[in-house]
């Protein structure tokens, strides 16, 4: 990575810290948000997704869960907080806005399909799914940076190293 800007601030932890609902060092978690945010930046170096949209992806994805079994309804939650707050903590222009919502809404769905930056934001959580005890498989990931091995094997030892 080129860069090293984050576009988490620090006032917007400070609400994750108030709003999230599980546990904060939990499953679905900031732990959880971190490693979906580095999975996010490296594939998007490859993939061509917008990083400000990936990267805020990270940190909004699951922040709706109210569960953290089933909870289908978590995506399109997050979808509409983040249309509340953008102007407040993301600044995202109308068209990042859109792949924002998208990639919330669908990205517990399984779909391979859609724009580099919606594929990538998929690609980046599901890459975390050993902290679940799941290894990804290649051909439910979105993108070819994400079905390289190294990629798998790699995020999958971190994700089972970093709780």
């Amino acid at each position: 990575m080129a860069e090293n800007t984050s576009m988490i601030s620090h006032a917007y932890v400070e609400f994750l810290r108030t709003h999230f609902a599980l546990d904060w060092g939990g499953i679905h978690g900031a732990s959880h948000w971190a490693r979906v945010r580095a999975n996010g930046l490296l594939l998007a170096e490859q993939t061509g997704a917008d990083p400000k949209v990936v990267e805020i992806f990270a940190f909004v994805h699951d922040v709706e869960r109210r569960s953290d079994g089933s909870d289908p309804d978590h995506g399109p939650r997050a979808a509409d907080l983040a249309v509340q707050i953008n102007s407040e903590f993301f600044g995202l222009t109308q068209t990042q806005l859109r792949c924002l919502i998208k990639a919330c809404e669908g990205h517990s769905l399984g779909s391979t399909q859609g724009n580099p930056t919606v594929l990538t934001c998929w690609d980046a959580d599901r890459l975390d799914l050993g902290r679940v005890g799941i290894k990804p498989i290649a051909e439910k990931l979105c993108t070819a940076a994400a079905r390289e091995g190294t990629m798998i094997e790699w995020s999958y030892k971190r994700s089972m190293l970093i709780k």
